[in-house]
């Protein structure tokens, strides 16, 4: 994520030097050139935070220029995707190109399994274990000394087990990862984001989706855990913080 968002705040401030750099600056870059995306705006306010940061370490600069600079004020999705909607979504997806139907049965997966994108995208077959009913990843957003080895471990459910089928069915020979691109590749981020980004639009082209009832692919892991509180009462475990679980994913209507 930091990645791309250096890629845009390079253009601005990449040639210079970070103790030119003073807090109005940085308060024009997050509120004007970046005014149209500013959920993007604020993760590349973090990363200049955290480079300002480190240069104060290294002795380059003395002031961390994003302090005083107020982030975007994003009100946080309340609704999980319609589940009639996302079924019709997929089903549309399902009748499309090739790796249009890969995008589809991702979709499917995260709202199945409740992991992020970066957590399944470079799934391979390995990884899953259909004798013990287990699917292993490595669970992206744990910190400090646990960070990248806490495995996530999914259960495989028979909606699961029935997607798995139809992956396998579509597998090309020696193919490692479950949900490859072309030329059997892993999906990166940016690619994926912009395949789902063009499946979107043109599912409202053709009303499979509406301005209204269009989501995110984020909201797919929301999705995953309102309809697990419905059946079990409970949420899952999805985040270290279970407050942090409540209060970004749970969105069920009603309290049980």
């Amino acid at each position: 994520d930091y990645r791309q968002a250096w890629k845009e705040i390079e253009k601005t401030f990449g040639s210079m030097q970070a103790s030119r750099i003073d807090s109005t600056m940085v308060a024009r870059y997050v509120h004007i050139e970046r005014a149209k995306a500013p959920k993007r705006a604020n993760t590349e306010k973090a990363l200049l935070s955290n480079l300002f940061g480190h240069g104060i370490k290294l002795g380059v600069c003395t002031v961390n220029a994003t302090f005083g600079v107020e982030p975007h004020q994003l009100e946080a999705r309340s609704e999980a995707p319609d589940e009639q909607v996302l079924a019709n979504y997929l089903g549309w997806l399902s009748q499309q190109s090739p790796q249009r139907q890969i995008v589809g049965m991702a979709a499917e997966y995260a709202s199945l399994a409740g992991n992020r994108k970066c957590e399944f995208l470079n799934l391979t077959w390995q990884q899953i274990d259909r004798e013990a009913g287990v699917i292993r990843t490595i669970r992206a957003k744990q910190r400090g000394t646990k960070r990248e080895q806490v495995v996530e471990v999914v259960k495989i459910s028979p909606a699961l087990e029935a997607l798995l089928d139809r992956l396998l069915a579509v597998r090309k020979l020696d193919c490692h990862y479950v949900f490859p691109t072309r030329d059997n590749n892993q999906y990166s981020d940016r690619g994926f984001k912009t395949l789902w980004q063009r499946c979107v639009v043109e599912a409202i082209e053709q009303n499979v989706l509406t301005p209204e009832t269009r989501f995110t692919f984020h909201d797919l892991r929301a999705f995953y855990a309102t309809k697990h509180k419905k059946v079990t009462g409970t949420l899952p475990d999805l985040h270290k913080n279970p407050e942090t679980t409540a209060r970004v994913y749970d969105r069920n209507v009603e309290v049980f």
